[in-house]
């Protein structure tokens, strides 16, 4: 039963043994993360081509995104509500940041950029399917297997090598109060989805663990649930980086928690910037470890339930 989880997730922690002092080659890391990304995304958008009556299934993937995304957004926002009454957390004043986006189009480019890469990979299955057939998109398939595991591999060097100690985390209590109401919360919401997606119940738990990783989270779903699973957590956590950028400036100075939790993993990296000029620098820290730990626990979350169908 876990032998797929481990075959899975030992690149990951092979990966994480990796330690990498010199700043340019953890530079070209995260290139090549991203660009891993790209091309499994595209990859993925290739296969859900292939699927058949795709009109069907794109308004499917579309029906299932929104009500995940619906019940995993009212389940968060009311936890982290309940946390921000709690936990003394007030964002400050902060100046105009450096480098921070100027406007949530441009913050939102990375995330349109990728929604773009998979509407390219159907358009490209839709045009190379009819000549090359179904040996296009089982080839898709088998390759975006490949790089997932070379993805994983970057993925845990990227975190051994994040400067992030362990014991910097479990110090920080905010972040780590934030972190686990945000993933219990989306845990719970996934459950509850479970079988209004026509899902087993440890599927419902893997759709809902990646806590806003989308471009992981679609990648490990699609490989173990098929192309239109991995679209639907695909765009279930990306619309929640969508919302965030648009959220934190409204309530990151009442609820402070919320507009922190609320981005998920990506408030480590994507909306941390928008935290940092709407919330000042001591929000900084607290973003950083929740969004560490959310990110860290998202992976073997996901392979684990996924394991349990075996």
């Amino acid at each position: 039963m876990l032998s797929g989880l481990l075959i899975v997730l030992l690149p990951l922690l092979l990966g994480y043994l990796v330690s990498v002092p010199a700043l340019r080659w953890q530079q070209r890391i995260n290139h090549a993360v991203n660009s891993a990304v790209y091309i499994i995304l595209l990859l993925m958008g290739i296969s859900l081509a292939g699927l058949e009556n795709l009109s069907n299934q794109l308004a499917k993937l579309g029906g299932n995104a929104l009500l995940l995304f619906s019940i995993t957004t009212l389940l968060n926002l009311v936890a982290l509500w309940w946390l921000s009454r709690r936990v003394a957390l007030k964002a400050g004043q902060s100046p105009v940041v450096k480098d921070a986006p100027t406007s949530k189009l441009a913050a939102m480019q990375g995330s349109l950029l990728l929604v773009a890469v998979v509407a390219a990979g159907v358009m490209t299955g839709l045009l190379a399917g009819p000549r090359f057939g179904e040996g296009l998109f089982s080839t898709a398939d088998l390759l975006a297997e490949w790089v997932l595991y070379g993805l994983l591999a970057l993925i845990g060097c990227q975190l051994r090598n994040s400067g992030m100690p362990l014991k910097q985390i479990l110090l920080n209590r905010l972040g780590l109060a934030i972190a686990v109401t945000l993933a219990l919360s989306s845990l719970l919401a996934g459950l509850l989805a479970a079988p209004l997606l026509s899902l087993s119940w440890n599927e419902g738990l893997a759709m809902a663990a990646g806590f806003g990783w989308y471009s992981l989270s679609a990648i490990l779903i699609g490989d173990q649930l098929g192309p239109l699973m991995g679209g639907v957590a695909f765009f279930n956590d990306l619309t929640r980086e969508l919302l965030a950028f648009i959220l934190i400036p409204l309530v990151i100075h009442r609820h402070t928690a919320l507009a922190i939790g609320y981005g998920g993993a990506t408030s480590m990296d994507f909306t941390l910037p928008v935290i940092q000029q709407h919330g000042g620098v001591a929000c900084v820290p607290i973003a950083v470890v929740s969004g560490f730990i959310l990110s860290l626990l998202s992976p073997p979350l996901i392979l684990f339930f996924l394991s349990l169908s075996g």
